[in-house]
């Protein structure tokens, strides 16, 4: 069934791929992104009235007004939305500079706390809709390097289930998608910082095209959580089960990263 979807974040990596993605599988998109050159290439591919792009800076709530109130000129409404946009500074976080605090909650968390608000009065008058929030398996478990980032990832997904069940009985579904390290602009300014070490811990990179592929299946499925891959989330788990396990297994996970890097 064709899906009416916003999805933010789209000028590179996992939100350029999905909003393709979604438009091949036959869904109508708005495909938004605060940089706007990218997406002219996307819209020059795009049949026009299946697809549009737009400007979107998604720590600005007259932003997302604008892009709602688009959507629902352009396509009656919105059965969903995509929370792709994110940002990462690694580095320890004693190092960083003060407007990393800022960037990351406003971008990561407040980006999708404005979206979720803007879209809700229109899904809840339908009494149907779904939002997808993508976070990350340091959202699962304490990764030192990448603390700013894990913090928001960790409020990301626990905004998402308690808005998950607050919004079940209204008809409108919350998932919330973590994976692991994705092979985009993102995981490259970690390639070379010491501190982000741990992030090239996994076997393997996953691609866009895993997260799209698995956030596709999401919107048909509607789960509370995805985690990717699922062997790698589980381990997350338990070590945020036992936060005391990363003194044993912080040391081992950083040196296998270490050695990924160098590679």
């Amino acid at each position: 069934m064709s899906m009416r979807i916003l999805v933010t974040g789209c000028a590179s990596g996992i939100g350029r791929n999905l909003a393709q993605t979604l438009v091949d599988g036959g869904h109508r998109v708005m495909a938004t992104d605060r940089d706007e050159a990218p997406l002219a290439g996307l819209a020059a591919r795009w049949p026009a009235e299946r697809a549009c792009v737009r400007r979107l800076d998604v720590t600005r709530p007259d932003d997302w007004t604008a892009a709602v109130d688009e959507a629902g000129e352009v396509f009656d409404g919105l059965d969903a939305l995509i929370n792709v946009a994110g940002v990462l500074i690694p580095g320890w976080a004693h190092e960083l500079p003060e407007h990393a605090i800022d960037l990351h909650v406003d971008v990561n968390l407040k980006g999708v706390m404005y979206g979720m608000r803007a879209v809700l009065p229109g899904m809840l008058e339908r009494g149907a809709g779904h939002i997808v929030n993508v976070a990350s398996l340091a959202a699962l478990a304490p990764v030192p390097g990448l603390a700013m980032y894990c913090a928001t990832k960790y409020a990301v997904r626990g905004y998402s289930l308690s808005m998950a069940l607050e919004l079940e009985p209204h008809g409108v579904a919350v998932s919330v998608v973590c994976p692991d390290a994705v092979a985009t602009p993102m995981l490259d300014v970690q390639r070379d910082v010491a501190a982000a070490a741990m992030t090239f811990s996994g076997p393997r990179e996953l691609s866009p095209q895993d997260v799209s592929d698995a956030i596709v299946r999401a919107l048909q499925e509607r789960p509370l959580e995805v985690l990717l891959p699922p062997s790698r989330g589980w381990m997350a788990k338990a070590a945020d089960l036992a936060p005391a396990s990363g003194r044993v297994l912080g040391p081992l996970l950083r040196w296998q990263g270490r050695r990924r890097q160098r590679s």
